[in-house]
Parts: structure tokens; sequence; C-alpha cells
């Protein structure tokens, strides 16, 4: 009969390491970098063997993050990536998720804290909203306490905001519908009191006047959710519009479904420009258009300027608005504009 072989060389061969690497990092011995711990952490997990003990201590940090409700998809999307990201950094991440009527962002601050948090990550908290008290973010810097934001950049917050560039997906958006012969094009956002679905708003109507000359285009603000976008897109498709713009996926996907209800084809009828690329959009039917938000490279960014703060706090803090390029992922959602129209 072979022999069998020990869990140790089984999480070195799927970690590609040495099984000394593997020793080091479940005994808590010998210098490790935190890419090569996080692979071999993986390969525990990946193998379903359980987490050694020692791998954590007392003095491990922990970092506390604030994020809306996990049934949007870009929420989830961002949670996913920034608790791999400070996973990585061997801290241990606590997710709070937000949600309308629950527990509030200033007692999520106040637990993290009294549980030894070293710092925070807000995203698209308070801090996004125009109507907000900034007052938190006000007493967490003058205790010192290090923190960044994400998707909400505010002048008042002495922070570093790490964000999607709503104004270039925007624009990029409106182009591409011009270039497909469509000249009746409205946009499906959120509520301006938000920061991105204000900086979205200005973007359109800075456009569609280059564009198209139009000084006043059509915008509805609604909420984020599939059924409030399904209930706004009839009266848009009332007034004879070919081709919509929406502030996120699942707006985009209640458009369609609006759309699909009145026996009408997408693309064929309408074409539907979502915001986010979360995840499944490339497996509707038919695949979505849509905004690419680069998630991976803003959570890398935020987590690490975090860590610089944690780890020098007597170096002033990192502040002001860092912005990163989406993309327009073309799909199955946009089409040329229908003859009618042209």
């Amino acid at each position: 009969m072979p022999k069998h072989r020990t869990r140790m060389t089984d999480i070195a061969e799927h970690a590609q390491v040495s099984t000394a690497t593997v020793s080091r990092v479940i005994n808590g011995t010998g210098p490790v970098s935190a890419e090569t711990r996080h692979r071999v952490l993986t390969a525990i997990d990946s193998l379903g063997y359980e987490r050694p003990l020692p791998e954590r201590s007392s003095s491990t940090p922990c970092v506390g993050i604030i994020i809306p409700e996990l049934t949007n998809p870009i929420f989830a999307a961002y949670a996913h990536a920034i608790q791999a990201e400070v996973s990585r950094t061997g801290a241990i991440p606590l997710i709070c998720s937000q949600t309308p009527g629950s527990t509030s962002e200033g007692d999520y601050v106040q637990t993290l804290l009294s549980h030894g948090c070293s710092g925070l990550i807000f995203v698209s908290g308070r801090h996004a909203d125009f109507r907000g008290d900034m007052s938190r973010y006000h007493h967490l810097r003058e205790r010192r306490i290090p923190f960044v934001t994400i998707n909400g950049s505010r002048e008042e917050i002495e922070s570093a905001d790490f964000s999607a560039a709503d104004q270039i997906g925007i624009s990029i958006a409106v182009r591409h519908l011009r270039e497909l012969g469509h000249t009746r094009i409205a946009l499906l956002s959120g509520h301006t009191h938000i920061v991105p679905a204000s900086r979205k708003v200005d973007a359109f109507k800075t456009v569609m006047a280059q564009e198209f000359g139009i000084d006043k285009p059509r915008i509805v603000e609604t909420f984020y959710t599939y059924e409030a976008a399904a209930a706004a897109t009839h009266g848009l498709l009332d007034e004879g519009m070919t081709a919509l713009v929406t502030g996120s996926d699942m707006q985009a996907l209640g458009a369609i479904r609006a759309a699909k209800s009145r026996g009408m084809r997408v693309p064929d009828d309408l074409s539907v420009v979502g915001f986010d690329d979360s995840q499944l959009m490339a497996h509707l039917d038919p695949p979505l258009t849509t905004i690419r938000q680069p998630v991976d490279a803003i959570t890398t960014a935020a987590v690490r300027t975090l860590f610089e703060a944690i780890k020098n706090p007597d170096m002033p803090a990192t502040s002001g608005a860092f912005l990163y390029t989406p993309d327009l992922v073309v799909r199955g959602s946009t089409g040329r504009a229908p003859s009618t129209s042209r």
C-alpha cells in the first residue's frame, strides 16, 4: 500500500513552499513573509485542516471594517477584498455590516475600539453622506486613531479616501451609447446627498452638455435597489428613452426587468449600462454592460495606507482623495439605438 503523506507535506505542496516554511507558520517561529504566510494559511483552509492555535497572539492587531448591507453585491466584494488584504498582513479583520434601523456606525466604532482595534476602515459610511455628522471622524483624529475611508471623500475630514472615479465612469458610459446611435439617454442613479451619486449626476450633466448640447438631461434619483429602479424605469420608458445609465448593477437589473415586463427587448429596444461589475453580471441574459469599479486596487491602497499610519503613529496622517479609473466592460445589454430614435 502507498505510504500516506503527512498533513504538512500536503500543505507545503498546495502552497508551493517547503515543509520547513509550513512548520514556521504553524509554530510561529522563524521569519516568514506576510505573502508566504498567507499562502500557507490559504492552503490549510483549502485542504480542510484546522488552523493551528499558536498562529495568533494577544498582540496581533485587529482592524475594524464598517460597511453597508451585504445584500448589495458590490459591498460584499469590498468586504471580501478588504478582509483578504488585512488578513495578508497578519492582522485580524472585524467586519461590521450596517443596515437601516440596525446598529449605528457610531455604536460600531465604540465597540471596535473597546475591543482594541488598531485602525478603522469606513466603506460608503456616514462620511459619504452630505447630511451625515462628521464629528465622530474629527474625534477619531483627535484621539490619533488611524482610519481611512472608501468611496466618499470629504474635505471636512482629515483622512485619505480611496474611490472609483465616478465622473470618468459615467462619461465613458454615455460616449459608448452615443457611438451606438443613442440620443435619448437618461441617468437612473442614487440620491445626491450621497457623495458617489452626486458625482455621477454632475458627470452626467457635463457629458450630456458636451456630447449633445443638452443642459438639463433626464435624471431620476432613487434608491440603489432592484425594486426602486424597476419602478422608476417605467416613467423613463414612457418618455421614450432608448438607453439608461444606472448608478449600480442592482439598478440596472431592475431597469431590465421593467423593460422586459412591458415586452421590450434588451438591447434591441432599450440599452442599459450598469455600474460596479459585481459578481455574476457576465452571466445574465443578456450579460450586463457595466462600469467596473477597481475594487482590488482601491482596497489594497486603503489597507496599506492604514497600516502605514498604524506603524508610524508620529507621522502626519495621509489625507486627500485618491481616485481610481474604472473600466467600461461591454457585454450584451447595449446595442444600436432603435431606428425610430435616429
